[in-house]
């Protein structure tokens, strides 16, 4: 929300706080993994607010089949709602075209031009941040987090292209959960529960989401 302006679309419920967490991410769907992750990274930068950002249409993942938007941006709102320092924003979603998290960062730092911006990513996402559309800027807008796995070492040729003092790497246990995991488990008819908060889990079944087959529905 640029002073004195009108807040850009998407934008409306920020905050403007001094130190701020931007988790972008497809949430297809989001699950505790996620939601531990930003906890951490919340807490060892103390961090005023963290802001989910789910994708509108995704450049990485042309290959596969991505879900609505707005149940994906529906889905993360449910599982960040108990949490007051987390908060959700559309501004991928109701960007037009393909999103690059350039243009994320880009339209944060206008909205909150006090504001110190921490991206939150996994650090195998991290690991190809040179082939992201103006890497350069990228490292002036944000300092990075890199989630890690327990046991996951990133190429130490790629941290080192990266400025020191805008990267931090940090350690989440609960990072082992994927959403492909949990995508494949409902195609399997396997349950969720406990991958992904109860809510989205309700979410899930009620719009027969992840399926392969009707005969699946009611096996959650």
């Amino acid at each position: 929300m640029g002073s004195g302006g009108a807040p850009e679309p998407g934008l409306e419920g920020l905050t403007g706080k001094r130190r701020v967490g931007v988790m972008g991410g497809t949430f297809d769907p989001i699950h505790h993994g996620h939601l531990v992750a930003a906890s951490e990274v919340q807490s060892f930068f103390d961090l005023d607010e963290v802001v989910f950002v789910p994708t509108g249409d995704p450049w990485q993942k042309a290959d596969r089949d991505v879900s609505p938007a707005e149940h994906r941006y529906l889905m993360t709102v449910i599982a960040t709602a108990a949490n007051p320092r987390f908060t959700v924003s559309r501004v991928d979603i109701d960007r037009a075209g393909k999103t690059y998290t350039i243009d994320t960062l880009r339209d944060l730092a206008k909205a909150l031009p006090d504001s110190e911006l921490y991206f939150i990513t996994g650090a195998d996402a991290l690991a190809e941040i040179f082939t992201w559309r103006d890497t350069d800027e990228l490292f002036e807008l944000a300092q990075f987090v890199g989630c890690t796995r327990p046991g996951y070492s990133m190429d130490p040729e790629v941290i080192a292209k990266i400025p020191a003092d805008r990267i931090t790497m940090l350690e989440i246990p609960a990072l082992a959960i994927s959403s492909s995991d949990c995508r494949e488990r409902r195609h399997r008819g396997e349950p969720v529960w406990y991958l992904v908060p109860d809510g989205v889990v309700q979410y899930i079944g009620k719009h027969d989401l992840y399926r392969k087959t009707p005969s699946d529905k009611d096996r959650a």
